[in-house]
């Protein structure tokens, strides 16, 4: 826990360099974190991001990422779910996907 808490800590620290050499323009990331313009760059200035607003900011810098991190939680929770008993055959899982439960 102490190493992702350091990690933390210097991802705050940097965060303008790591802004600055990402292939994105500002003005996208401040779009697509949903972080007001002038909060966003008072925040960059003063460093004092939240924890929320830093993963909002890694979301948009690395799409792939949170890309697997959904599918690897999408998977645990089918496997989790095919544990449990909660499965359904092929036949109800296309009649579900067409719209028509019948």
């Amino acid at each position: 826990m102490i190493a992702e808490i350091e990690k933390y800590i210097e991802i705050q620290n940097n965060i303008d360099q790591i802004l600055k050499d990402s292939p994105f323009k500002m003005s996208y990331i401040i779009e697509k974190s949903g972080i007001k313009k002038p909060t966003f760059f008072k925040k960059l200035k003063e460093k004092r991001f939240t924890p929320n607003e830093v993963l909002d900011i890694a979301r948009v810098l690395n799409p792939y990422e949170q890309y697997e991190f959904e599918t690897a939680q999408l998977v645990k929770e089918g496997k989790k779910q095919m544990l449990e008993g909660k499965t359904s055959s092929y036949n109800d899982f296309l009649k579900e996907r067409r719209g028509n439960g019948n």
